[in-house]
């Protein structure tokens, strides 16, 4: 019995170191892993859905946990907190904590640097003046939209005073809220605006003609997470530019990513919502200092501590320096339109 219990004392052992060894070896080839969270279900913010579909996660070696968490001062919050690694957002929703002091934040690549967002309503309201003390619907107080709002609405002449803001969550509960009849009209942007206008609703305010200069979709991440993982960072980095560059040169493939992910079947929609945006996206996701510079004014305006912060505090450009310095920017581009 003694002699039998000790060989499998020593078959349990040997089994541990193997499984053990099993265990290490396969940790050390796995691929290593990035919580990337994004605040909008929206084309700007399509390219970790597009290297998702296209097999960029396993040519850049890295893994990702895909997260959404809508409106852009709820997805700061997250990234503050520490629960991401990289946050896909609307820019106003960083600077403000990094002017109140968090100095940890970093944009480290653009999609968007205008403002795209249109306001439709139905009926009576026909053009901007008619908003006047009318129920917006915006995702939340603070939020690209309600920036994009009050900047239109002061473009024609119109008061934040005179209207009425309702948040209402996310970009596809705004145009439900709208329906519903809980709001007089509301802030959208591709592609949920061409649904809109097929349900019979028309822009009041055409955001695109406006070119309001904006950070409208930025890539962040905390100093101190580029500090600690820098490789892997370099490496979803290229990946978002090779999903930026499909985005606009493989139209076909980048609707069906996007009909898959924002339940879209219509062709129509998706190629009017395509239309619209694919002008406004940054090919190689640079960052237009103008459309910070824009949210450190408006920021300014509550805060003065925002007048002595400029627009090269609030970046860190080493992977799209490095894609460019390497060629990898002109290697991918080659032969496209």
């Amino acid at each position: 019995m003694r002699i039998r219990l000790a060989n499998n004392h020593h078959c349990v052992l040997a089994m541990s170191v193997f499984f053990a060894a099993v265990f290490i070896c396969s940790g050390a080839m796995a691929a290593d892993k990035l919580v990337v969270l994004f605040s909008a279900h929206s084309m700007s913010q399509s390219m970790p859905w597009i290297a998702q579909a296209a097999g960029l996660l396993k040519k850049y070696d890295f893994d990702m946990d895909l997260v959404y968490v809508g409106g852009g001062p709820r997805a700061a919050a997250a990234t503050i907190a520490g629960g991401t690694d990289v946050t896909i957002v609307g820019g106003v929703s960083i600077i403000r904590p990094f002017v109140q002091g968090n100095k940890d934040l970093a944009f480290i690549g653009s999609a968007k640097n205008i403002l795209t967002h249109s306001i439709f309503a139905k009926g009576d309201i026909k053009k901007p003046e008619d908003l006047r003390h009318k129920r917006i619907g915006v995702t939340q107080i603070g939020s690209n939209p309600h920036y994009f709002a009050v900047q239109a609405l002061h473009h024609f002449g119109i008061e934040a005073s005179e209207v009425t803001f309702i948040q209402t969550g996310g970009t596809g509960e705004t145009l439900a809220a709208l329906v519903a009849g809980g709001i007089d009209a509301a802030v959208l942007l591709p592609p949920i605006d061409a649904q809109a206008v097929a349900m019979g609703y028309h822009y009041v305010i055409n955001g695109p003609e406006l070119r309001i200069p904006y950070a409208a979709t930025t890539l962040v991440a905390r100093r101190s997470t580029i500090a600690k993982r820098q490789a892997v960072l370099s490496r979803f980095m290229r990946a978002m530019a090779e999903a930026a560059m499909i985005l606009h040169t493989d139209r076909e493939f980048a609707e069906q990513v996007l009909g898959k992910h924002l339940r879209l079947t219509d062709k129509k929609i998706l190629d009017a919502a395509y239309n619209a945006e694919i002008k406004a996206l940054e090919p190689r996701l640079a960052i237009k200092p103008e459309a910070l510079q824009a949210i450190l004014d408006e920021v300014a305006e509550i805060d003065a501590r925002a007048k002595k912060i400029k627009p090269q505090d609030l970046v860190d450009t080493r992977f799209l320096d490095e894609m460019e310095k390497s060629g990898f920017f002109d290697r991918l581009w080659a032969g496209k339109r």
